[in-house]
C-alpha cells in the first residue's frame, strides 16, 4: 500500500446512537499500521452525542469531517420511526455523496441515508424491526427485509448490529481484497464471509447441538477444499441426512452446500491469488477446481472479472 493514502472513514454519531453500531466501523477500520484507512468520529455538531440509557459520546469533530471523507457510515439509532435527521445532516449527506463520497448505514440508520433520497428506487435494509416502517415512511425505497446487507455501489446498508460487520468485511474485501478481509475477521474473531443475501432472521426449531456440528463441518471443509467434496461427504461429517443437511445448511448460510463450496473455493484462490506467485492452473488445482479454465470461468460469473485482473488489482 505504500504510496497510497489511506481511505478516510467518517463515523456520524447522531442522537440516540447505539453503542455497537458506533463501534463496529469504528472497530474494523481502526488506525493501525495494517489498515490502509483512518477513521474520525463526528456529529452534526463537536462536543457531546446523547445515546441515552446513560450513555453519552463525545465527538471532536462536525459535519465538516465528512467533506474529507471517503466513506461516511451512518450507526443505527433508536426511535428513527419517531425523529427525523436534522435538515443540515442530510444536506451534509448529500454534499458528501455529490462529491462521490460511498455512504452507508448499519442498521436503523438506514432511515438517515432515505431521508437523502439518495435510496429512492434502490434496494435497501434495516434492521427487521423496522422493515415496515421505512417502507411506509420512504416508499419509494425498495426495501427488502430478509438480507444482511444491501451493496448498490455508492449506498450500502445493514440489518441489525452484528450484519454491520458483515457490511465493514464487505468493503474491506471490496476495497484491498479478500486477503486484508480475512485479515480482519481473524482480529474480530468474526465470520470472515456472509452473504448480504442471508436471511437476518428465520424462525427454527434446529437444536444447538446440530448447528454447532454444522459450524464444525464448514471449518472442517474449509481445510480440504482440495479434495472432492460432495453433499454426500458433507452430511455425514455433520452426521446428518443429505436432505437435512441441505434444508438446514441453507437457513444458516444462504447458499447449497454446494453452493457455498464454490464460493469457498473461488475465496481460497482469491487469497493464492494475492498472496503467492502461483500460476492459475496451480491454484485451481489447489482449491480443489481442477482446471484453470474451470476457475476463470467462476471467476467471470461470480465476480465479473479474470484471474489475472484480480492478481493486478490486488496483490501485493
Amino acid at each position: 500500500m505504500s504510496g497510497r493514502r489511506n481511505h478516510r472513514v467518517a463515523v456520524l454519531v447522531l442522537e440516540g446512537a447505539k453503542p455497537l453500531d458506533v463501534g463496529i466501523p469504528a472497530q474494523v477500520f481502526s488506525n493501525r499500521p495494517s489498515m490502509p484507512y483512518e477513521v474520525r468520529m463526528c456529529g452534526a455538531a463537536p462536543g457531546l452525542v446523547s445515546g441515552g440509557d446513560g450513555l453519552s459520546y463525545h465527538v471532536a469533530d462536525g459535519l465538516e469531517a465528512l467533506q474529507h471523507a471517503d466513506t461516511v457510515f451512518v450507526p443505527g439509532y433508536r426511535d428513527p420511526a419517531g425523529t427525523r435527521p436534522p435538515a443540515t445532516v442530510v444536506d451534509a449527506l448529500t454534499a458528501a455523496h455529490e462529491r462521490g463520497t460511498r455512504l452507508a448505514a448499519i442498521s436503523t440508520g438506514a432511515f438517515t441515508l432515505a431521508a437523502t433520497g439518495l435510496l429512492d428506487g434502490k434496494r435497501a435494509t434495516t434492521h427487521w424491526h423496522y422493515t415496515t416502517r421505512l417502507a411506509e415512511r420512504h416508499p419509494r425505497v425498495r426495501v427488502d427485509g430478509n438480507v444482511l446487507f444491501v451493496d448498490e455501489g455508492d449506498v450500502l446498508t445493514s440489518a441489525g448490529a452484528a450484519s454491520g460487520i458483515d457490511l465493514c468485511l464487505h468493503l474491506v474485501r471490496r476495497d484491498h481484497g479478500v486477503g486484508l478481509s480475512h485479515h480482519v475477521a481473524r482480529r474480530l474473531v468474526a465470520a470472515p464471509y456472509r452473504s448480504g443475501g442471508q436471511a437476518q432472521y428465520v424462525p427454527r426449531s434446529v437444536p444447538e447441538p446440530l448447528g454447532d456440528l454444522f459450524a464444525g463441518t464448514r471449518e472442517w471443509a474449509l481445510e480440504h477444499l482440495g479434495e472432492r467434496l460432495t453433499l454426500r461427504t458433507l452430511a455425514r461429517h455433520a452426521r446428518v441426512s443429505e436432505r437435512t443437511f441441505s434444508r438446514r445448511f441453507a437457513e444458516d448460510t444462504g447458499y447449497t452446500p454446494m453452493q457455498w463450496v464454490l464460493r469457498a473455493r473461488v475465496d481460497l484462490a482469491r487469497e493464492l491469488l494475492e498472496r503467492s506467485d502461483l500460476g492459475v492452473e496451480q491454484i485451481a488445482d489447489r482449491v480443489g477446481l481442477g482446471t484453470g479454465a474451470n476457475l476463470r470461468g467462476h471467476f467471470h460469473r461470480i465476480l465479473g472479472t479474470s484471474p489475472a485482473e484480480y492478481r493486478h488489482t490486488f496483490a501485493d
